[in-house]
């Protein structure tokens, strides 16, 4: 009696850890290139879910979520790089990103050289809406297509590539220092863009 008691307190222990697991974090494989050369398709990586419920991503970070509209039709979740925040004006010239009117250093992006580089905005983010760019300039679906991620699309940030063993570790995130304290100048820029904006 003492061994079916010890066996139902582990299993009931296994399956508390693994709906533990399976709520905060989940596995993703990258089907795409479009974050080359910093992911490549077959990459598996583990996914924070629980890191945006209190506030939503930061720029720089790298995220997976489920493709809104036209894209909504895809059997896998996107990977992309927030770019963009709500609140912020971008704007792309010349394939140079710009963020409140301030060009933005971007060392990972793929080094090939530029083949589309079509102007995009200014466009000023809503309070719910992510602006996403792929590390694969040139080879990815992405918020220049003119749409953006809602926040309830955001499936977490990604966390951890466990496969291939070669890239094993923590996934590296990006900041802008050129940004930082930037926050009158974006106020000064929305209210300067005024109708301009799309």
């Amino acid at each position: 009696m003492k061994i079916f008691r010890e066996v139902a307190i582990t299993v009931l222990i296994a399956v508390a850890v693994f709906l533990a697991l399976r709520l905060t974090v989940q596995s993703y494989t990258v089907m795409m290139s479009s974050m080359e050369p910093n992911f490549y398709q077959g990459d598996c990586i583990m996914v924070n879910k629980v890191c945006y419920r209190s506030a939503g991503p930061l720029r720089g970070q790298v995220i997976v979520f489920d493709p809104p509209p036209p894209n909504d039709e895809s059997r896998y979740p996107f990977i992309k790089r927030v770019i963009g925040l709500p609140g912020d004006i971008v704007e792309i010239k010349d394939g140079q990103v710009f963020i409140n009117e301030i060009p933005i250093d971007e060392p990972y992006i793929s080094p090939e050289p530029p083949q589309n580089n079509k102007d995009y905005g200014p466009k000023l983010m809503s309070d719910d809406e992510y602006f996403v760019l792929g590390d694969n300039r040139n080879n990815s679906s992405d918020s220049r297509a003119g749409w953006t991620v809602p926040r309830d699309n955001i499936i977490g940030r990604a966390w951890f590539t466990y496969w291939p063993p070669s890239k094993w570790g923590v996934v590296k995130h990006y900041s802008y220092p050129e940004l930082n304290g930037a926050s009158q100048q974006q106020m000064t820029a929305s209210q300067s863009l005024g109708v301009q904006l799309e």
